[in-house]
């Protein structure tokens, strides 16, 4: 077992991988969740991985890969495009025995700043699949660019954006900042009752 679940055992550990060997080795060692950025597009065994091993997974939006992703920001409709996208990969999940999904929209992948800010005040639309919603975006290009600042200087407009996902439907935040985005749930949670 590896030596942080040793320590933390009652944490529940996420790897970050789009490559079902890392996955799978990830798995091996203890690990509870894969978070994949290519919803299983960049290796087709990725969803055999998540099947075989019973497993929660991050099934994120993206379009073409982080080389090119920037230039695939052109949306028929951007909430229907991104919906249509997690309907078609959930059918597919659900149909290999895959329930246990967490939905990230993909703040920033392939969507410029304006998309992004439509995609979190539409937020609570997902919210028809019935899965959780993750967001991340703890002191992405979005905030700083706005703020006109830098990543390390962006925690005040991330933790604002944390409270506005949370407040849009929002189960799980992706942060850089732990503490500060667990005053935000707690707030929250507060004003919720």
């Amino acid at each position: 077992m590896n030596t942080f679940l040793i320590f933390f055992p009652k944490k529940i550990i996420s790897v970050d991988t789009y490559r079902s060997e890392i996955a799978q080795r990830a798995l091996s060692e203890g690990v509870h969740l894969i978070n994949d950025v290519s919803g299983g597009s960049y290796d087709s065994k990725m969803f055999d991985v998540i099947s075989d091993n019973k497993i929660p997974y991050v099934l994120m939006h993206l379009r073409g890969t982080p080389k090119d992703m920037m230039s695939k920001t052109d949306y028929n409709d951007l909430m229907v495009d991104i919906m249509s996208y997690f309907r078609k990969k959930i059918d597919k999940l659900k149909s290999l025995g895959i329930n246990d999904i967490i939905l990230d929209p993909g703040f920033g992948f392939a969507k410029n700043i304006k998309q992004n800010f439509s995609l979190l005040n539409n937020l609570k639309d997902f919210k028809v699949l019935n899965y959780p919603i993750l967001v991340g975006i703890s002191r992405k290009s979005m905030i700083y660019k706005t703020l006109n600042t830098t990543p390390d200087k962006a925690l005040n407009g991330s933790s604002v954006l944390h409270t506005i996902s949370l407040m849009k439907g929002a189960n799980i935040l992706r942060t850089h900042d732990v503490k500060e985005a667990v005053e935000c749930v707690k707030i929250v949670s507060q004003l919720k009752g």
